[in-house]
């Protein structure tokens, strides 16, 4: 059996974990796994203003740090979960969403649920494989 080696992803200028998590684990250097990413500002370490939309952008530039420190990108994600406290706000957040999987899209799940950490209206989450070089 080969032994599994976890590699802890935190993102140079990302946001911040809100409790004892790690941004990302990179799995025996070919699979990048993220935490849930919300809408915080990295700048400020605060929940974005503006409302949905706002906050799915930061969501999603938070997504990408994380998936790209540990040597994926974004073309490489096979799966994400997005969390929603109001599935009234599917739409918006996928207008978001689609600037990021133009092509190719990742396979996706969308999960309603009662709250998000810091009152997050979205939260989203990634599978993603690392390039080869």
């Amino acid at each position: 059996m080969t032994p599994q080696k976890k590699e802890v992803i935190i993102p140079v200028g990302g946001a911040k974990p809100l409790a004892p998590y790690s941004p990302g684990i990179k799995l025996n250097g070919q699979l990048v796994y993220t935490s849930g990413q919300v809408g915080i500002d990295p700048s400020t370490g605060k929940l974005a203003e503006g409302g949905v939309v706002e906050q799915a952008k930061f969501v999603m530039e938070n997504l990408k740090k994380v998936i790209e420190a540990g040597g994926a990108g974004m073309d490489t994600i096979i799966k994400t979960t997005v969390f929603l406290t109001d599935m009234a706000d599917y739409g918006p957040v996928n207008e978001v969403y689609g600037q990021y999987f133009s092509e190719n899209p990742p396979a996706r799940s969308a999960v309603a649920v009662v709250g998000l950490p810091i009152g997050a209206l979205v939260e989203i989450e990634a599978v993603a494989f690392v390039k080869e070089e």
